[in-house]
């Protein structure tokens, strides 16, 4: 009886003395988070809740943008030169951040061929559909329980032989 009073006197000790220790991820909280780079994105672009970025299908609310789709078709239609360029064909998507002030940054491209396989599209068609994505300046900042969020946004970007064919969502 002594030998299981002191083994149980004795536990608390063990498990007060244990070390603890923080473990910190290396993998971002959800999949498709956009972590800070500090080569390319811009260190001044603020979040309103750096740990909780909203996904886009988090809100129904649809492209929030002055002027809706209309007006990002609008400004890549006034402003991508296309160029007919054989075998440029497929998806490109532009991922970024929009702030709960409806600023934007952390802009990351990924792009596939018509059969979903990774494809590098020529610098003159992503390099023009990247800097015409990052001077759109109609993002609205969006509410989540009366609270203002940031959110995740992307736009794709059908390209047929080097013409922009359609933009989603």
């Amino acid at each position: 009886m002594t030998k299981l009073l002191n083994f149980l006197l004795f536990i608390p000790l063990i498990s007060l003395a244990q070390e603890k220790s923080e473990h910190k991820s290396v993998y971002p909280n959800y999949v498709g988070d956009i972590e800070f780079n500090a080569t390319i994105d811009n260190k001044d672009f603020e979040l309103c809740n750096s740990k909780h970025i909203f996904q886009y299908f988090n809100n129904s609310g649809g492209l929030e943008y002055e002027g809706e789709k209309l007006a990002i078709e609008k400004e890549f239609t006034e402003k991508y030169k296309s160029e007919i360029v054989i075998n440029e064909t497929g998806l490109i998507r532009i991922n970024f951040v929009v702030n709960c002030k409806g600023k934007t940054d952390r802009f990351r491209l990924i792009s596939m061929d018509e059969n979903y396989e990774e494809k590098f599209f020529a610098p003159t068609i992503t390099d023009q559909l990247m800097r015409i994505t990052k001077n759109l300046n109609g993002w609205k900042g969006k509410k989540y329980k009366g609270k203002d969020i940031d959110y995740y946004q992307y736009l794709i970007f059908k390209i047929e032989n080097g013409q922009l064919k359609e933009i989603l969502p």
